[in-house]
């Protein structure tokens, strides 16, 4: 049974995105078309001779959003891996960058709800000198491209500015960032205002937000997001 995501494709960075075709995962015969995929993958955790892998650890609502609709199993693994990491090493306190927010907020719920003794850390996001959220995906952004890609953190920026001196609504803040980006050539791929905690959708900023967005710019798909605390 081939499962299109999952464990093996945390430990694989090549699995994610073949940057030199249009392919998910290299030559493992997914292609993305329109949002879907297609093709017979190969990219699983399941192992080929032996009793296999069969168990897997889920957080259900949280992974079902933003990279979840695209990406529908990786979050499994993500959550999956990082428990077995956590069962062998037992570690005290944990650190998870906030660039990957869904993923911060998954493995922190999953602590809690598999009671684990261990303090989940979310470090601030680093960023280039210029504002670019640091990714060792930037590598294949080309000097144009990575230029252009700046607009994703300036028009967060001016969302939470905004967002600051009253301009509470979600659909116009959205629109905007979404603009912006559009403007400087890249493709969303999502640009949601959502809950903090719980990562639902909101439509008006009533609460602790945080506003996250995916976009490619040419071949390579960046994410950043922006905490919005009023």
């Amino acid at each position: 049974m081939a499962v299109p995501g999952g464990v093996d494709v945390v430990f694989r960075p090549h699995n994610l995105y073949d940057y030199g075709t249009n392919k998910i995962g290299g030559d493992n015969g997914l292609e993305r078309e329109e949002g879907k995929v297609k093709g017979e993958g190969l990219v699983s955790c399941l192992e080929e001779r032996g009793m296999g892998h069969e168990s897997w650890v889920r957080v259900e609502k949280l992974a079902k959003g933003m990279c979840g609709k695209s990406r529908p199993v990786f979050f499994r693994g993500v959550a999956t891996i990082v428990t077995k990491l956590f069962n062998i090493v037992e570690p005290d306190v944990a650190v998870f960058g906030k660039k990957d927010y869904q993923q911060l907020r998954i493995i922190q719920r999953m602590v809690r709800d598999l009671d684990f003794s261990i303090k989940v850390i979310g470090s601030e996001i680093v960023r280039e000198s210029d504002g670019l959220a640091m990714s060792s995906r930037n590598v294949h952004l080309s000097p144009e491209e990575r230029d252009k890609a700046l607009s994703i953190n300036k028009s967060l920026s001016r969302a939470r500015v905004a967002s600051e001196k009253g301009q509470l609504n979600c659909r116009e803040l959205k629109d905007s960032v979404i603009e912006a980006i559009e403007e400087a050539g890249g493709r969303i791929d999502y640009a949601e205002i959502v809950d903090q905690e719980s990562l639902v959708a909101v439509e008006e900023i009533r609460n602790p937000v945080v506003f996250c967005v995916a976009a490619w710019f040419g071949k390579v798909r960046l994410i950043d997001n922006m905490e919005i605390n009023i």
